[in-house]
């Protein structure tokens, strides 16, 4: 009968811990390129009273025997890197990963970071930064004077002064073998781990890497309706884990009124 509390628990925790994972997707619904997650579980270990194919007398052995488990728990929260929604904005100074791939950036103490949120800017020296500041990697500056501003599917960048056609660098797209062990920091941003591997640098368009896509923006891959039916089969596998707490209660509560 305790056990039977104890295994309501652990689902009730594994619930709790799935409609956190639902909340947070469904509160960055509108952020720029974010990628949602999902909860995974697996069953906890079992009490083997009798095991499978054990001898039941000479020469026959059982077809299956008797396991009790004892609930389950969170195995892992994985990223899902489909690719989400094309938004076109117009500005010259965003831009899209169509594909696989990431920017680079370099933060103030020199970590790479790698984000799929193309929504750039300039600085006051005409670098294209972040929108927390931090400069894409490779540095691209742009010429004060500059009439229009263009990135082609291949990273190139060029600049228009004084009527003349003036390139100015490439951006690059970084990819991984496992993007799922990438290390969420917040603000968009991802670094490397040792289960996501070294950044493979390329050029926008070749060997797997997406291309580039001007003045368009990556919209969140959260679908409402799919996490909507998430939190409701959350919500009910919650309520129904603290109804077996409740029943093995009132069983508790039935042995301790026998005489």
């Amino acid at each position: 009968m305790i056990r039977s509390l104890h295994t309501a628990s652990t689902g009730m925790e594994a619930q709790q811990t799935n409609i956190d994972t639902i909340a947070n997707n469904l509160a960055n619904v509108n952020t720029s390129a974010f990628k949602r997650s999902r909860a995974n579980f697996h069953d906890l270990l079992y009490q083997n009273i009798r095991a499978p194919g054990q001898s039941s007398s000479t020469g026959t052995v059982v077809p299956s025997g008797i396991q009790i488990g004892s609930g389950s728990k969170l195995s892992s929260v994985d990223k899902m890197f489909t690719q989400g929604a094309i938004q076109v904005t117009n500005n010259e100074m965003d831009m899209m990963v169509e594909g696989q791939g990431f920017f680079r950036a370099q933060r103030d103490d020199g970590t790479t970071l790698y984000t799929r949120d193309g929504h750039f800017s300039k600085d006051d020296t005409g670098r294209i930064v972040t929108a927390d500041g931090y400069p894409v990697l490779p540095e691209i500056t742009i010429p004060s004077g500059a009439d229009s501003f263009h990135v082609g599917h291949d990273g190139i960048v060029t600049v228009k002064i004084a009527g003349e056609t003036q390139e100015i660098g490439q951006v690059q797209v970084a990819n991984f073998l496992n993007p799922a062990g990438l290390v969420s920091t917040g603000g968009n941003y991802y670094v490397t781990s040792r289960a996501s591997g070294e950044a493979i640098v390329g050029v926008p368009g070749q060997n797997g890497l997406g291309r580039i896509a001007q003045a368009q923006l990556e919209s969140s891959n959260v679908n409402i309706v799919e996490e909507m039916v998430n939190m409701i089969t959350g919500q009910r596998a919650y309520e129904i884990n603290s109804k077996v707490i409740q029943t093995g209660d009132q069983m508790l509560q039935t042995t301790n009124n026998m005489r």
